[in-house]
């Protein structure tokens, strides 16, 4: 399901793909708690600004990794680039307009973030239906079938002798 949401004046506007359901963060780290945000972290590519990128200002503290953008007029964080998923984002859900009717409010323990961050990493990954994990399994079998036949018709395999390369063996097999 594709949302759409803006910071207060409306000046940033952005679409984020996310399901019905939402599950989001309530984190209780220092700048998380001060602000309120409830965190939804998608891949980048579930992500489009769609207007604004001038009103954008960045703040960051602590290791840097992560980039908090502002809206330069209202001041309202939007969306971030997290430091738990640097390849992903991290959308307020506060700022989807509207606010989703089915939302899950799930506590994050971020005072105690080292010790926590592992339970975060997952959530900007390219989440994929059965369907097509299978299509991507065909194709990858495919591709190494393409490639033993390849090597089959070259000469260069003799499943007698060949081995797998280490510093026990001389032997080099292409697979």
């Amino acid at each position: 399901m594709r949302y759409r949401g803006s910071c207060h004046c409306g000046a940033v506007q952005f679409e984020v793909e996310a399901p019905e359901q939402l599950e989001v963060l309530d984190c209780n780290c220092s700048i998380c708690s001060k602000a309120g945000y409830l965190h939804l972290i998608r891949p980048a590519s579930a992500f489009q600004l769609l207007a604004g990128p001038d009103m954008l200002t960045t703040y960051t503290f602590n290791t840097g990794v992560a980039r908090h953008t502002f809206c330069r007029r209202c001041g309202i964080k939007p969306f971030y680039v997290p430091r738990s998923n640097p390849d992903g984002i991290d959308v307020n859900a506060r700022c989807l307009d509207p606010v989703p009717a089915s939302l899950s409010i799930v506590p994050f323990d971020g005072r105690n973030w080292e010790a926590h961050a592992h339970e975060l990493a997952h959530k900007s990954r390219q989440h994929r239906s059965p369907q097509q994990t299978l299509e991507s399994a065909r194709t990858n079998f495919a591709a190494a079938l393409q490639y033993v036949r390849q090597i089959i018709s070259l000469g260069s395999w003799n499943p007698d002798t060949c081995v797998r390369s280490d510093s026990r063996s001389g032997s080099r097999c292409p697979l």
